[in-house]
């Protein structure tokens, strides 16, 4: 038991990271409940989650309650995050403040919604820091001074651009177009060309066995199973890098035209940071082959694909979580804590 604890959260999308102070990463699970419509109550979250989904039969339902980056059912998200917080790693103690990574462009409701979430379940006090400004940080940038980095964080749910400075952000935009949306275009693929429905995990496995963004020097290709669209009956065929590629070519695009139109807006002194800083590429989605060099290629700018990119937001907040008072001007907070036991 301690008296206090400081514990930073990225809660995303797909995955859900939990930084202790002192410690460093004790939790990275997938963000998914398992709910039994029968009893009303919780059956699994987490990776045990993960395993049922697509999977489980009719009583059951497997759900992200994190969409796009925001709550979407907030009784799930509570629930999963209680857990999350009861696990082992995380000792018990009388006060716990929170740092919790948001997209940018929250309205104030989905910004309270997300201090209410961890008050109610027992959180002495929530900061909220943006995504970009963590993964910056997270990315080894020194966002304190003068000159402007251009982070671009290719999440589950959403995609986050931004221009930081000065411990803050000059501009920015979010795009609902990221790595579950790839998957959703994969599903859409596979079943008008190859009339077969599949599930979102055998699109993730597409994506990450085939899935480019510009044409690779070895071809690849991945045996896929699902449903025949005409005659209802299981059907194995394959699927080449090329086709996968195609499928992914409208979202890619418009990432690239969303980027170009956020350089647009850019003061042109940053804009000159940004041509001798480059791009710093960060989240699950960058990890797609191709996408820095595609990037570097349509905005003329270097690209650097940061170290283990999956990792970047929690490690910003987990170096947030180490030295609070110097990071202060980039927390934000609504209320004043009340002392609740987590």
């Amino acid at each position: 038991m301690i008296l206090k604890k400081i514990v930073g959260v990225d809660l995303g999308t797909d995955t859900t990271q939990v930084y202790l102070k002192g410690v460093g990463i004790v939790l990275n699970e997938p963000s998914i409940v398992a709910f039994n419509n029968r009893t009303n109550r919780v059956v699994a979250v987490g990776l045990e989650a993960k395993r049922m989904l697509s999977r489980t039969p009719s009583h059951v339902t497997a759900l992200r309650p994190i969409t796009n980056g925001v709550i979407a059912d907030f009784d799930m998200a509570k629930e999963m995050i209680q857990r999350f917080f009861k696990t082992k790693t995380l000792p018990w103690s009388w006060f716990t403040e929170t740092i919790v990574s948001v997209p940018t462009n929250l309205t104030e409701v989905e910004r309270k919604s997300v201090e209410d979430l961890f008050k109610e379940i027992g959180v002495s006090k929530v900061y909220l820091v943006e995504e970009p400004i963590a993964a910056a940080l997270g990315s080894g940038l020194d966002i304190v001074r003068p000159t402007a980095h251009l982070v671009v964080d290719i999440g589950a749910g959403t995609t986050d651009m931004a221009i930081i400075s000065m411990n803050g952000i000059v501009v920015s935009r979010r795009l609902k177009i990221a790595g579950d949306h790839f998957n959703q275009e994969i599903i859409r693929g596979v079943k008008d060309e190859m009339k077969l429905y599949i599930g979102e995990p055998t699109a993730e496995e597409i994506k990450i066995a085939v899935g480019s963004a510009i044409p690779q020097l070895e071809k690849l290709d991945i045996v896929i199973r699902g449903r025949d669209a005409v005659s209802g009956l299981p059907r194995e065929t394959s699927v080449r890098d090329t086709q996968a590629r195609y499928w992914l070519l409208k979202s890619l695009k418009v990432m690239v035209d969303s980027l170009k139109e956020l350089i647009d807006i850019t003061p042109p002194e940053l804009t000159g940071d940004i041509y001798k800083n480059g791009i710093y590429l960060c989240g699950g989605g960058s990890l797609l082959r191709g996408v820095a060099p595609l990037f570097e290629k349509e905005i003329g700018v270097k690209v650097h694909l940061v170290d283990e990119p999956l990792l970047c937001v929690i490690r910003g907040v987990g170096i947030i979580a180490e030295n609070m008072s110097f990071y202060d001007g980039v927390l934000e907070s609504f209320s004043t804590p009340s002392p609740i036991k987590v």
